[in-house]
């Protein structure tokens, strides 16, 4: 006697793979995408070098800078093939630097980003993350404010790179930490450059990492980008 599938069993079979394609919909159809390069340094020919007796005083962000996120999504225990990036230039700030004993150095640097207004590739993802994971809506604003003074390396005073860290308190979704920072920064003509990045797990502020129906999800780390120009007050 032929053995005939339940009814209910290839019902249930149906709608598993309905979900399923429906998932890899998603995942395609909104969510895959090609990542920005990362933010570095701006290169050029030969630097624009300012007197170091120029450089004290207040610096405020400037047109050009940008802050964002760079995570990497999963369809199932699969990683996805690039990183998720949202970029906003709604940043303001500024950086105080002064001279003495022959080193410029660098304090009450700060700048605030606008993270409701963050844009990717994708507007349905950056709706999304109004709600779930940086919950935006919520909590639209991300803010940096250091904590001691820096050192202006020599090399980015003569408008070459340079690497420094920066110790200070990072607000993000309504949470705050102490976090270092790596720096690249360059100080070329009348423009302060800085760039850097920190990878931090999700729940260090107090967020989740977005999934939709347990199918698209995003790894359990995050990733704070940003390239900051800075120009006189």
């Amino acid at each position: 006697m032929p053995i005939r599938n339940h009814p209910v069993r290839v019902i249930a079979a149906a709608a598993a793979a309905v979900v399923v394609a429906g998932a890899l919909f998603v995942y395609f159809a909104v969510f895959a995408h090609n990542s920005p390069k990362k933010l570095t340094l701006a290169s050029g020919g030969q630097p624009d070098l300012v007197a170091a007796s120029e450089l004290p005083g207040t610096w405020t962000v400037a047109p050009g800078s940008v802050v964002g996120y760079r995570v990497r999504e999963q369809l199932g225990s699969l990683p996805a093939p690039d990183d998720a990036v949202g970029r906003t230039s709604q940043v303001t700030g500024t950086v105080t630097l002064a001279a003495g004993g022959g080193t410029i150095t660098a304090n009450a640097a700060n700048f605030s980003a606008n993270v409701a207004s963050l844009t990717s590739d994708q507007s349905r993802r950056d709706n999304f993350i109004k709600r779930e994971g940086l919950q935006s809506s919520q909590f639209p604003t991300a803010t940096f404010a250091e904590a001691g003074t820096i050192t202006v390396p020599s090399g980015a005073v003569s408008g070459h790179s340079a690497t420094v860290s920066v110790s200070g308190n990072l607000t993000v979704h309504g949470v705050t930490k102490l976090v270092t920072i790596p720096l690249q920064v360059q100080i070329s003509g009348h423009e302060l450059q800085v760039v850097g990045s920190l990878v931090f797990p999700f729940s260090e502020f107090g967020m989740t990492p977005p999934s939709i129906g347990g199918f698209v999800s995003v790894q359990s780390n995050a990733t704070l980008e940003f390239s900051l120009l800075f120009a006189r007050a």
